[in-house]
């Protein structure tokens, strides 16, 4: 038995070191990149300095969405890992206009694209291409038969259907503004020696048009193999399965000319592809049966557009106190999950996770509704938050003091910003200032000080419960109408 846990310890402190290595490694590559590109064009120094990447993704039922709360995403999910890789957090800007996408990037209002564009040499004039992340082929999205699940064989239905790009002859296609199908409609035009119609709706993007198909608003679109086959298990009405063109190379985006920024990227995705990790995000978005209860849930951005069954009492309790309630949603995820019975292990309970004796002052118990509940957490929020108001004047600078304090206790907070102004830091910022100080009440030399009046605190909870909360109020304000 000994020597079975004496393996086990050695096989875990393998793994450790081999994480260790090579985030060590990842570390050496990035700062030798920095070291061989330096001057203004170095876009990878600039987004190591402001600690963020900032990326712009589409927002539909794969790429990024929020469901139950959470952001999720096929994009989200590997950019969220390519952010990690270069030690820096991650802004998503969402559009699913092209023409905007293709500026924001030129002007620098953005670090990459990451859409899964198709790889053309029209946009290899533009912009710089990552490495292939995937490859797909363009496919025609059609309506089946009315009565096809009636019909007795499968011949039957292929006789109502396109199979040969050849019959798009004549047909109106309905497609994305400023996408790769068109130059294919007009190359499969020529190719077949008749006209295609090819309408560009600049309003819709691809998963708009394959709802439109299904509910027979338009007759046909084009879209990539992948996407399609996840809408169509949304939509069973429609077939998705003639390709109309060979296999075709998608990738990422960056501006012409940051090519620190791109020999990073390209160096991500050759290690990535082929990992467990890449092969499981794949799979959890384009192979899991499941997404179909996704998009069909009332608690999914792009079918329902709600983030909890408790919108209403948020929406109604977040008004009274002038508070944004996609922000009271994402404190309450924070704490509960959205779990009106939720209990931690040193007793703090509800939607809100208030302790005893807090909740007690504010009215409330165990069996109060959960919108008491919600009242109650807010009502104690705001108190937190005039504690400080005299004090932060800027309101999106004080709602991280108030977060940090609601989960660790104002006096943490106020030491931390004593040691801030000691060490000569700004006790008025949070980011760089007084989290790094309110992280530093774990070692002795800190919460020994003599300015500290509070002593010990494992300063990474509200560190980290400040920064979650924010991340995902962003999400929630990219994706769910306020």
């Amino acid at each position: 038995m000994h020597s079975k846990l004496k393996n086990y310890f050695i096989f875990i402190f393998s793994i450790l070191c081999l994480f260790w290595f090579s985030c060590l490694n990842n570390q050496e590559k990035i700062s030798k990149i920095l070291k061989n590109k330096p001057g203004e064009d170095n876009v990878l120094k600039k987004i190591r300095e402001k600690g963020k990447l900032i990326a712009l993704s589409d927002y539909n039922s794969t790429n990024y969405f929020i469901y139950r709360g959470e952001a999720m995403g096929y994009q989200y999910d590997l950019l969220k890992t390519f952010a990690d890789h270069l030690g820096v957090k991650l802004e998503i800007i969402t559009s699913n206009d092209l023409n905007y996408s293709f500026k924001s990037l030129k002007e620098g209002h953005v670090d990459v694209i990451a859409i899964g564009l198709t790889i053309t040499k029209e946009r290899s004039r533009e912009v710089d291409f990552s490495l292939p992340i995937d490859q797909t082929r363009q496919v025609l999205v059609q309506r089946k038969p009315k009565n096809w699940r009636k019909m007795k064989t499968v011949d039957e239905i292929e006789s109502y259907l396109i199979r040969d790009p050849i019959d798009l002859a004549g047909k109106k296609v309905v497609i994305q503004k400023r996408t790769a199908f068109k130059k294919r409609l007009i190359n499969l035009s020529e190719e077949i020696g008749d006209s295609i119609f090819i309408i560009e709706d600049p309003d819709h993007e691809v998963e708009e048009l394959i709802e439109k198909v299904a509910l027979g608003k338009i007759d046909y679109t084009i879209s990539d193999e992948h996407i399609a086959l996840v809408n169509s298990k949304y939509y069973p009405d429609i077939d998705v399965k003639t390709n109309i063109s060979f296999k075709q190379n998608l990738a990422w985006a960056v501006k012409k000319g940051q090519d620190s920024l791109l020999i990073v990227m390209n160096d991500w995705i050759k290690g990535f592809k082929g990992t467990l990790t890449a092969k499981l995000i794949y799979n959890k978005y384009f192979k899991n049966d499941r997404n179909i209860n996704f998009a069909r849930s009332e608690y999914h951005s792009v079918g329902g557009g709600k983030i909890s069954k408790f919108d209403d009492d948020i929406k109604e309790v977040s008004k009274k106190y002038n508070l944004d309630w996609r922000f009271v949603s994402s404190l309450i995820y924070q704490e509960s999950g959205f779990k009106p019975h939720a209990r931690s292990w040193v007793g703090a309970y509800g939607l809100m996770q208030l302790m005893p004796e807090t909740a007690k002052e504010l009215g409330i118990d165990s069996l109060s509704t959960p919108k008491k509940q919600i009242e109650a957490g807010v009502k104690y929020f705001m108190w937190i938050d005039e504690r400080f108001k005299h004090i932060i004047k800027d309101d999106e600078e004080r709602l991280k003091f108030s977060l940090a304090a609601y989960n660790v206790g104002a006096g943490h907070v106020f030491d931390a910003r004593r040691l801030a102004k000691k060490y000569n830091a700004d006790p008025d910022k949070w980011l760089g200032s007084v989290d790094t100080f309110l992280l530093k009440k774990s070692i002795p030399k800190y919460y020994r000080d003599s300015v500290v009046r509070h002593g010990y605190c494992r300063g990474e909870e509200p560190f980290k419960f400040v920064n979650e909360i924010l991340d995902r109020f962003d999400h929630y304000k990219n994706l769910i109408k306020n």
